[in-house]
């Protein structure tokens, strides 16, 4: 193996990305390659995530990303209508790309690069030729179901518009006062600008189906409700899993040699999807191992997912309540039932980081759904 053969990753998305940019500010010794199928570095995505999803040096690489950073941001339900006094922040993966562009030298990068197969020490492109590597990181999304976990869906559409005095001061991350089809349902804003919104019409089914078409009539439905009217600037369609179970070793076998970060690797946050603050962190510990070649990062990633299920076991929990002990219409009683404790317990579920007494004030009081059920889901 030459001394200066590239670790290669495969995949320029979130996570892909944010490891190249960590590896190359705090390893610039190291060669690297990012290869990415698109056109773009990210795609055509919206990230999110609370303040106290990252912090230390995850915060300083996601804020060259030039987040939008709200104050508060509202929650809505039948019963229970909320402001919370903790920032949220989202990204548009133009941000990624632009930035990937300006950090990453033109060898270190390749869009619009088919690859057809990987080892631990190669990528053999769709034209039969091959890019010998020091390593090999799967960043890739899933290219189909993710054998060994047991998943559910977050699914959306949203639609960006350039509206106008549309007059909504924060994010309205749930509004589930609206008919609740197909599992549970809510509408997420997100005002941008002052004339600039993003509105996403949200699923939390059982199944992966989406009808685009249809959706798109809904979320004009509530612009007009909402009064919010104006030209379309883009539309972006979503599936995030939710995690219920499933068999780890099944999903990332001991004898898989090769690295993966992402959702191929299974990071992402149980009950909301959530990738960005995960990606942060394994972009930094990954730029901080001592060797990075092949074997090394493919251990340390698989050792890292078994870390992570392990940690994940009560959101699990809470997940298979949602979609085991309530019927699909009644779903949402479980996201308001939640919303009735304390700021900093919301912050701590969010950023994963919740300690023995939270667990037991989340399951305390009466509970949203038939007891009988939930205790089945429990024991199960």
């Amino acid at each position: 193996m030459r001394s200066n053969e590239p670790l290669i990753i495969v995949g320029g998305g979130l996570a892909g990305s944010l490891a190249a940019l960590a590896i190359t500010e705090r390893r610039p010794e190291q060669a690297l390659l990012l290869v990415e199928a698109g056109d773009s570095f990210g795609g055509n995505h919206t990230w999110s995530f609370f303040d106290g999803d990252v912090d230390g040096e995850e915060r300083a690489l996601v804020e060259a990303l030039e987040p939008i950073r709200w104050p508060t941001h509202a929650i809505r339900f039948p019963q229970r209508k909320r402001t919370l006094g903790f920032g949220y922040n989202s990204v548009h993966s133009e941000n990624l790309d632009r930035l990937v562009r300006a950090r990453l030298r033109p060898e270190q990068r390749r869009s619009a690069t088919t690859v057809s197969a990987l080892s631990p020490s190669a990528v053999t492109l769709s034209d039969g030729s091959e890019l010998p590597a020091c390593g090999v990181i799967d960043a890739r999304g899933p290219d189909g179901p993710m054998p060994g976990l047991d998943l559910a869906w977050q699914k959306f559409v949203g639609v960006e518009f350039q509206a106008p005095g549309h007059g909504l001061a924060e994010p309205i991350i749930m509004d589930a006062t609206i008919d609740q089809s197909d599992g549970y349902r809510f509408f997420y804003s997100l005002p941008f600008a002052p004339d600039r919104l993003l509105v996403e019409d949200t699923y939390y089914t059982d199944g992966a189906d989406l009808d685009v078409a249809a959706i798109r009539g809904r979320i004009d439905d509530y612009a007009a409700v909402q009064r919010w009217k104006g030209r379309v600037l883009r539309e972006e369609i979503g599936l995030l899993p939710i995690l219920l179970g499933g068999d780890p070793r099944a999903f990332w076998p001991a004898h898989d040699p090769v690295a993966r970060l992402g959702l191929k690797g299974g990071f992402f946050h149980p009950t909301t999807g959530y990738s960005l603050p995960l990606a942060a962190a394994n972009a930094i510990a990954l730029a901080q191992l001592p060797k990075l070649d092949g074997p090394s990062v493919a251990a340390w990633t698989r050792a890292r997912f078994f870390d992570h299920w392990r940690r994940g076991g009560f959101y699990r929990l809470l997940n298979r309540m949602l979609f085991g002990a309530a019927r699909p219409k009644e779903r949402f009683k479980i996201f308001s039932h939640f919303y009735r404790l304390d700021e900093a317990l919301v912050a701590r579920f969010y950023a994963g980081r919740l300690t023995a007494l939270d667990k037991v004030r989340i399951l305390s009081g009466k509970p949203p759904v038939p007891l009988l059920k939930a205790l089945k889901v429990m024991m199960s």
